[in-house]
């Protein structure tokens, strides 16, 4: 399993890249100032990090449980994005809606698209994250099968 300080940098690493893509996008497609949008990124931003990490730690744990290891497979990284943007999704919408002024279907479609971007951006980090900082287990896994297939 991973280590809290890779937990850590996991998290902030995926919030802040995160950031930077989907503020100006955000700002243009809903037509709402930077400054704006940029608070709403900044509030879902430290919401989703601590959800990110509480997500991934019973994440984790529940493979472990399961399936004895937390490597993933690409459709077990396609459920592990989904149902994470979901619970955004439940903690966020009142805040974008009070916080931009909208109403709650203006403010539901808005995070749709943030989750949209954000399944699809999570499931390209993530994997992205495990091939740059893959865990012994994974490598001695992957030594076993090589082995095996020879």
């Amino acid at each position: 399993m991973r280590t809290t300080p890779d937990r850590i940098r996991h998290a902030l690493s995926f919030e802040i890249i995160g950031l930077l893509l989907s503020t100006p996008l955000a700002a243009w497609v809903f037509n709402h100032g930077i400054f704006e949008i940029g608070v709403v990124g900044a509030v879902t931003s430290v919401v989703a990090t601590a959800w990110n990490y509480l997500y991934n730690l019973m994440f984790d744990h529940a493979m472990q449980r399961r399936r004895g290891t937390t490597q993933k497979t690409p459709l077990i990284r396609v459920l592990h994005s989904v149902l994470f943007e979901l619970g955004l999704l439940v903690m966020l919408l009142p805040f974008i809606s009070w916080y931009l002024g909208t109403d709650l279907i203006s403010a539901f479609v808005m995070d749709i698209s943030y989750s949209i971007f954000y399944v699809c951006y999570a499931f390209v980090f993530n994997w992205a994250y495990d091939r740059a900082f893959p865990l012994p287990e994974w490598e001695m896994e992957a030594s076993k099968t090589k082995k095996a297939e020879a």
